[in-house]
């Protein structure tokens, strides 16, 4: 996912509005989704950063999903490695080198389908944002790249030791790619694998795909509860037609509740981009039957539209409290953020 970086004038009325008082948090509390992790506090997509959020108070982890030349299901931002790994510093895997071409862009660096499992556990995790989180870096080279059947193990333990249940949200990076590149079918994977790990579609579980066909052929092979991401610009790499902006349209909200159980949209769907009042986007869904999960929610700067940014250069903490205020008012169901701890904070002093 991109960060979700709103217009300076989106924001205008809220910055304007800063000392009015904050609005309370609807009676159902949304569900928090530590985005790949207490990805704010530790490397992305690691098994600290996943523990870390259960402990945290997350209702849900996410773990992007890519695949391993070996077919094994393992957890990165991308399937291309040296933004989140040591790759490019390993000279046994200088030759694995390559350029590709992933939904329509052009793309250089190493690929988790070009490595068998034994290989990706020789690599090590870094921080993908260190300008924005310097203090993650001191974590690189210590966390190995994880399986999914590890990502479950970790849960499991995690819900024996703290009582209750934690939900997984897996997403599936680039399955048309994968299939028309390597001859990967991440559906069949993803399906089998959770069968294996005796995973069914009551346990507390959403899987994501800002693709189509993906979701609609697990809407006919499975009854797990699916999400159609939606990002601010293009639309499905497998559906050249179709618009990501029309997607959150009344029309485009009945599509989607033909095949899956809610959407994920970027922020800027559900707040208006020129007043920062809710758009019909929640009540819309909502009619439909559809869940609601916007993303993402950060505290840093570098995060941030410049009217919500401090000073402190792109690593301090930003005026983000307002925006993460506003964004609950909204009414969806559920948020994914990279800073659990703070939005647990946030929520129990709104609903004080």
């Amino acid at each position: 996912m991109v960060r979700n970086i709103l217009l300076k004038s989106a924001l205008a009325t809220l910055v304007l509005g800063l000392a009015a008082p904050t609005p309370a948090l609807a009676q159902s509390d949304p569900l928090i989704i530590a985005h790949r992790g207490a990805s704010g506090d530790r490397p992305e997509h690691t098994l600290a950063a996943y523990e870390l959020a259960i402990e945290q108070g997350a209702d849900y982890i996410e773990p992007d999903l890519v695949v391993t030349k070996d077919l094994v299901l393992v957890s990165r931002h991308e399937n291309e490695l040296s933004d989140t790994t040591d790759v490019a510093s390993r000279e046994e895997f200088e030759d694995r080198r390559r350029d590709k071409t992933i939904d329509g862009q052009r793309v250089a660096g190493w690929f988790a389908e070009d490595f068998t499992l034994s290989e990706l556990r020789t690599l090590r995790a870094k921080e993908r944002v260190p300008s924005a989180r310097p203090g993650n870096a001191r974590y690189d080279g210590l966390y190995q790249v994880p399986t999914f059947a590890e990502i479950v193990q970790l849960v499991r333990v995690k819900e024996a030791e703290t009582g209750r249940r934690i939900g997984l949200y897996p997403e599936l990076k680039h399955p048309t790619f994968l299939l028309e590149d390597a001859g990967i079918d991440v559906v069949d994977l993803i399906l089998r694998e959770l069968r294996d790990l005796n995973i069914g579609s009551d346990d507390p579980i959403f899987i994501q795909s800002f693709e189509v066909g993906t979701l609609q052929r697990l809407d006919k092979r499975s009854d797990y509860r699916l999400v159609q991401l939606i990002h601010p610009d293009g639309g499905p790499i497998d559906e050249p037609d179709m618009r990501y902006a029309e997607m959150v349209t009344p029309s485009g909200l009945a599509e989607i509740a033909a095949y899956a159980d809610g959407i994920g949209p970027w922020l800027g769907y559900v707040l208006d981009p020129d007043t920062m009042a809710n758009t019909s986007v929640v009540a819309d869904a909502h009619a439909l039957g559809l869940q609601v999960h916007p993303w993402t929610l950060r505290k840093e700067n570098g995060f941030l539209p410049a009217p919500l940014q401090s000073s402190g250069g792109p690593a301090a903490d930003g005026v983000y409290r307002q925006l993460w205020l506003a964004a609950i008012a909204s009414g969806a169901d559920g948020f994914f953020t990279d800073n659990v701890e703070e939005f647990v904070e946030l929520a129990e002093a709104a609903g004080d």
